[in-house]
């Protein structure tokens, strides 16, 4: 059974931000890391490009809502493909099989008796494409997200009874792991707690949607739609639009990752839908927090954007993916800091993993006619070999909960701990007399196996350097899958066998040529603003 993991289908009304690219960095460290572990993953993203906020965007821009939508879905996928993202599929709710995945789905909905129709009266934020409370007396207020007027609707729609699933929601939300991390339980908890109500799955007069069949004149709530593109995206392009298939092609996802603005929707809605549509649960559903810059909320008006492109651009892939994966601990909100993002890249992986590297690669090459030095026996009692088998138990088991921080903490005392070792051993003192040279041989090979654990290790959070490094050692990369993304690929990446067998101590061969060291890990020396 694929493991199934998805980023929400991003809203095409602007470019790609900081926020949804730090949702996909972190699910392309979890793909990895499962193929890594033998997995067969399908990863899943995409664009969600329906809706009222989507028509009015590409009104003002001058532009039909399909070319506005296209020219914003490709830039997704050519960023993506900068960041290396993994993903195994990419799909776009404006495919012509997307529309007919979603008709069958509404066919199976319907047929429950869970479609009904009512009138919807309300404060409707265009740009959340959602209804809000009813302010107090009845008057128009900003939306508290998007600071922008709420604007009053009265129209018949059609409504899903989600009320009618309020003991089985109760009892999905109540279990163990669906919801992660605790905190984002609490809140769905509280919100069931009140009662669930019917809500609109349509909208009268959208003509950019997706037509609801047999009811002229209707389309399709976005959310509605999007929600099942994730099942959309499953189906290969040869397959007919059987829902029954998707069994076969990874359904149920392992776990929805997304931010904890979109949680109702994903851990109530949607698995009342599925319910209503006899078809399996998601396995659990992650949401994460915010990102913050030097403390204030991030917003075009404030000039305090960061754009991932610039900071590909300027900082490269890993260091990125290392503050935002390292720093941050997922799930809870996060702060963007300048300074503080320099000082961690510097430190840790100039410093700590890729000067440990250099050093000793330079030293062994020196001594040891340019070879990997040998070593004394493979003694898996050393104490780097006990380190290094604690620092895999560990990052497994963060891993697999998606304590990203974690994990990589444990990296970097790996490392920390060579490097401390290095230091108390002192080589480069040993080496003056001859007589010390086995010695000599026997540590800079412990080093330099633990350096090619690290880069190991490195593999799913930091994939560029964690190549470098084996390349310094002479190793064979250890490759954690990187597919082109596509508007829908007919296969996933196979799993890698290769992690765990390179998970054994001394396996670097003596006598191996060593190639010229060079620095694995640039500096970050950011005299402007980003």
């Amino acid at each position: 059974m694929p493991y199934t993991l998805t980023t929400p289908l991003y809203y095409v009304n602007d470019r790609a931000h900081l926020g949804s690219t730090y949702t996909t960095l972190a699910c392309d460290a979890i793909a990895r890391f499962q193929r890594l572990r033998g997995e067969q993953v399908c990863f899943i993203t995409g664009c969600d490009e329906h809706g009222l906020k989507i028509q009015r965007t590409a009104e003002a821009a001058g532009l039909s809502p399909q070319d506005h939508c296209d020219r914003i879905s490709e830039g997704y996928r050519d960023l993506w493909r900068r960041w290396q993202i993994s993903n195994d599929r990419f799909i776009r709710t404006t495919h012509p099989r997307h529309r007919q995945v979603v008709e069958a789905f509404f066919a199976r909905v319907e047929a429950s008796g869970d479609v009904v129709e009512g009138r919807q009266q309300g404060w409707y934020c265009v740009a959340c494409e959602e209804f809000k409370d009813h302010p107090p007396g009845g008057t128009a207020v900003d939306c508290p997200i998007h600071l922008r007027p709420l604007e009053w609707r009265d129209e018949l729609n059609l409504f899903f009874r989600l009320s009618r699933y309020q003991r089985q929601i109760e009892q999905l939300v109540a279990q163990p792991g669906f919801i992660a991390p605790p905190s984002r339980r609490r809140e769905v908890e509280n919100f069931v707690a009140t009662g669930l109500k019917d809500f609109s799955i349509s909208r009268q007069n959208l003509p950019w949607g997706i037509p609801v069949p047999g009811h002229p004149g209707h389309t399709f709530y976005v959310w509605f739609d999007a929600l099942v593109g994730y099942l959309s995206a499953l189906l290969d392009p040869g397959d007919p639009i059987d829902l029954n298939l998707l069994a076969e092609r990874g359904w149920p996802a392992r776990v929805h990752v997304i931010g904890k603005d979109i949680l109702r929707f994903h851990a109530v809605f949607w698995p009342a839908m599925l319910l209503s549509a006899s078809l399996p649960l998601p396995r659990s559903v992650f949401g994460h927090g915010f990102l913050t810059r030097e403390g204030q909320k991030m917003g075009k008006s404030l000039g305090n954007v960061l754009d991932p492109e610039v900071l590909l651009d300027r900082c490269g892939r890993d260091a990125v993916r290392w503050y935002l994966l390292r720093d941050i601990p997922f799930g809870d909100d996060g702060d963007f800091q300048q300074q503080r993002f320099s000082d961690l890249v510097n430190n840790d992986l100039a410093n700590t993993i890729g000067n440990l590297l250099n050093r000793t690669s330079s030293m062994a090459r020196k001594w040891f006619e340019g070879c990997v030095p040998p070593a004394a026996a493979t003694d898996s009692s050393h104490p780097l070999a006990l380190a290094a088998h604690q620092a895999h138990a560990t990052v497994l088991e963060a891993m697999e909960s998606f304590d990203f921080r974690r994990a990589a903490e444990a990296i970097l005392e790996l490392a920390t701990a060579a490097n401390g070792y290095l230091n108390e051993r002192a080589p480069w003192s040993l080496m003056k007399r001859e007589a010390n040279r086995a010695a000599v041989g026997a540590d800079l090979y412990a080093v330099l196996e633990t350096s090619r654990w690290v880069a190991v290790l490195l593999t799913p959070l930091l994939p560029d350097l964690a190549e470098r490094m084996l390349a310094q050692l002479g190793w064979a990369p250890i490759q954690s899958g990187v597919a082109e993304p596509g508007d829908r690929q007919t296969a996933s990446l196979p799993p890698e066998p290769d992690w765990s067998a390179s998970l054994s101590w001394g396996l670097l061969i003596s006598g191996a040529a060593l190639p010229e060291p060079v620095p694995v890990m640039q500096r970050l020396e950011l005299a402007t603003p980003l």
